[in-house]
């Protein structure tokens, strides 16, 4: 039998993850889950995100005859079904959704429900990385800059298992404790992701692209 194996940042050891979503954050950029990677060191920085002394809890996955949503794979999906998901679950400001609200709708229509699937793997965009997809909101950043920020940047993949039959296939194999180290690594991705955004902001109103009211006006052509 072939297992993938994926990791789960936390400061506690999770020998038996549980479908009962009474500790999960509805406002996770998937929704309810549990978030998993398969990159150790990814789920190290999670581990450590409050604490330096954190586990990457290591599992083996029965993935074989779940129903994946891939949204990492670009030849059936882009970046605004990614953003219609995150709109969809993570609390928007109270002056966007008045402001914006055109663009809100617009982006709905590429909004996939996730809670029909087994697994979701994603791009990340942690509380620090969300001001991105606001700001494209906003009619600032560029298509093609948010692209390239989740697309081909460094955040890493998550791996969201979304109902109870995923759950029945997770195997726990290891509780590894995480170095000291990986607290200020999660520390300095965070400081960077505020000074991209500063510079972005500042940059990006001039930049030449794909702006989502563009995208907006060609559909209405």
């Amino acid at each position: 039998m072939s297992y993938k194996t994926i990791y789960h940042g936390s400061p506690a050891i999770i020998e038996k993850p549980i479908y009962q979503f009474g500790g999960s954050n509805p406002q996770n950029d998937y929704g309810l889950g549990f978030y998993c990677t398969q990159n150790l060191d990814m789920a190290k920085e999670w581990a450590n995100r409050t604490t330096r002394n954190g586990f990457a809890n290591k599992y083996a996955f029965d993935e074989r005859g779940l129903k994946i949503l891939d949204l990492t794979d670009k030849s059936k999906f882009s970046v605004l079904n990614w953003i219609a998901i995150l709109i969809h679950n993570r609390e928007i400001p109270e002056n966007d959704q008045i402001e914006n609200a055109d663009v809100l709708t617009y982006l709905a229509k590429y909004y996939i429900e996730t809670s029909d699937y087994d697994v979701v793997i994603g791009y990340r965009a942690d509380d620090a990385y969300f001001r991105f997809p606001l700001m494209f909101v906003r009619n600032v950043l560029t298509y093609e800059k948010l692209e390239e920020i989740y697309m081909f940047g460094n955040l890493g993949k998550q791996y969201v298992l979304t109902s109870e039959r995923a759950f029945k296939r997770v195997k726990f194999i290891d509780a590894i404790p995480v170095e000291p180290i990986f607290y200020e690594r999660y520390r300095r991705r965070k400081d960077g992701a505020d000074n991209s955004y500063r510079e972005l902001e500042r940059l990006e109103r001039a930049s030449k692209g794909t702006r989502v009211r563009d995208l907006m006006a060609k559909d209405h052509d």
